[in-house]
C-alpha cells in the first residue's frame, strides 16, 4: 500500500464520486442564484427595446450562464474540496485511511485526479462555450440588446486617429494588405475644429495611405458639398490599426488570441498585456488542482478535537486569497508591471508551494 500512490480502487472511486458531486451540486446553486439575480438586474434594459420579450430574456440567460459557470468553478472546486473532506473526517474516514499506511498525498490522490479532469474541461469550455458567448453578449450589450446583424466575422464601426483628423469605418473586411474599408468618413481637423467632412463609400489600400473611391467633401464653413473622385487619405494608417483595432481576449479562443497577437507583434505594436490573458487562459483552469492542495487543511486532525470548523475556515482563507492573488497579478500584468508569465503563473506556483508547505508541516 505504500508502494502505491493511489488508495485502493473501491476508495478512489468512492472519494472521487463524492467530490465530484459536491462540486457540481455547490456549482448548480452558485450559478442559480447568481443568475437569478443577475437577469432581474439586466432584464429591465433588455425589455426596454422596442420588440423585446421573454426569448431575449432567455437568450441572455444563455449567453450569461457560461460566463457565470467559468468564473465560479474554481470556487465550487474549492467548497467541494472542503465540504468532502471534512464529511471524510467527520465520520473517522481520514482517520482509517492514514491508519492503513496511506500518507496524506495519498488521500488526497483521488481529488487531485478528479480536479485534473475539472481542469481540462475548464479549459474546453472556456475555450469553445464562453469565448464565443462572452464575444455575442458584449456585442449585443454595445447595442443596447437591440437586434444583432449576421456575423461574418468583419469588423464595424471602426475609428482611427490620423494626428489631428478622425477616420470612421462602418465596415473592414479582410486583413492586411488585402483589407477593403466601406462607407469612410473622414473628419479633416485643425486645432480642434472640424474644417471639412470627406466621404466615401469604399476604399482599398494603396501604397502608404489608402485610395478613397468616389468621394466627396462637404466644407463646413461655407457648407457646400464638392465632388473629388478618386483620392487617397490617411497617409501612414496601417491596415493592423483597422483590423486589430479592439482586440477582446475574453471574447477570443485561445488559438484566435494567439494569432491576433502574433498579427500585432508583426506590426509592431504593443502585446504584453494580451500575453498575460493569453498564458491566463491555461493557467486560470489549471488552477482547479490546487484546491484538493488547499483545501486539504480540512481533512486532517482530531475532527472531536472542535478544531474542524476552524481548519475548514481555514482552507475557504488559502482559496479565497489566492482568487485576490491571482487577480492582482493578471491586473498587474494588464497595466505593464508584471511580465506576462509572471502575472499568469506566479499565483500559481506560490499557492502551490503555500500548500505544499502547510500539508507537509501538519501532516507528512
Amino acid at each position: 500500500m505504500r508502494a502505491q500512490f493511489f488508495p485502493s480502487r473501491t476508495v478512489t472511486l468512492y472519494m472521487g464520486r463524492m467530490f465530484l458531486g459536491r462540486t457540481i451540486a455547490i456549482l448548480a446553486v452558485l450559478v442559480l442564484v447568481l443568475q437569478s439575480l443577475d437577469v432581474l438586474t439586466e432584464s429591465g434594459y433588455i425589455l426596454a427595446h422596442p420588440g423585446n420579450g421573454n426569448a431575449e430574456v432567455w437568450r441572455y440567460v444563455s449567453l450569461r450562464t457560461p460566463q457565470i459557470i467559468a468564473t465560479f468553478l474554481k470556487f465550487a472546486v474549492l467548497l467541494g474540496t472542503i465540504f468532502t473532506l471534512s464529511t471524510l473526517n467527520q465520520n473517522s474516514e481520514i482517520i482509517a485511511l492514514k491508519a492503513s499506511g496511506l500518507s496524506a498525498h495519498q488521500v488526497l490522490a483521488p481529488l487531485i485526479i478528479v480536479s485534473l479532469a475539472i481542469a481540462a474541461f475548464s479549459f474546453a469550455f472556456n475555450d469553445r462555450v464562453v469565448s464565443r458567448a462572452t464575444a455575442t453578449l458584449n456585442r449585443w450589450k454595445k447595442v443596447e440588446y437591440a437586434p444583432l446583424p449576421v456575423d461574418s466575422g468583419d469588423r464595424v464601426n471602426v475609428w482611427v486617429r490620423e494626428r489631428d483628423s478622425l477616420i470612421r469605418v462602418e465596415e473592414v473586411r479582410g486583413r492586411g494588405e488585402a483589407a477593403r474599408l466601406g462607407n469612410i468618413t473622414v473628419f479633416d481637423r485643425r486645432e480642434g475644429m472640424t474644417v471639412s467632412v470627406i466621404s466615401s463609400p469604399r476604399a482599398r489600400r494603396d501604397g502608404d495611405g489608402w485610395r478613397l473611391e468616389d468621394a466627396s467633401r462637404f466644407d463646413v464653413a461655407s457648407g457646400r458639398r464638392q465632388k473629388l473622385g478618386a483620392i487617397t487619405v490617411g497617409q501612414g494608417v496601417r491596415p493592423d490599426q483597422f483590423t486589430l483595432g479592439n482586440i477582446d481576449a475574453e471574447g477570443m479562443s485561445f488559438g484566435a488570441l494567439q494569432e491576433a497577437i502574433g498579427d500585432l507583434a508583426t506590426a509592431g505594436r504593443p502585446t504584453k498585456a494580451l500575453e498575460g490573458a493569453l498564458w491566463h487562459k491555461i493557467s486560470g483552469p489549471l488552477s482547479a488542482l490546487l484546491m484538493p492542495l488547499l483545501g486539504a487543511v480540512a481533512a486532517f486532525g482530531v475532527a472531536r478535537s472542535g478544531k474542524l470548523f476552524v481548519r475548514a475556515v481555514l482552507g475557504m482563507a488559502l482559496g479565497f486569497a489566492y482568487f485576490v492573488a491571482d487577480s492582482f497579478a493578471l491586473a498587474m500584468g494588464n497595466l505593464g508591471a508584471y511580465p506576462p508569465s509572471l502575472a499568469a503563473w506566479a499565483p500559481f506556483l506560490l499557492f502551490l508551494l503555500i500548500g505544499e508547505f502547510v500539508l507537509v508541516r501538519t501532516e507528512e
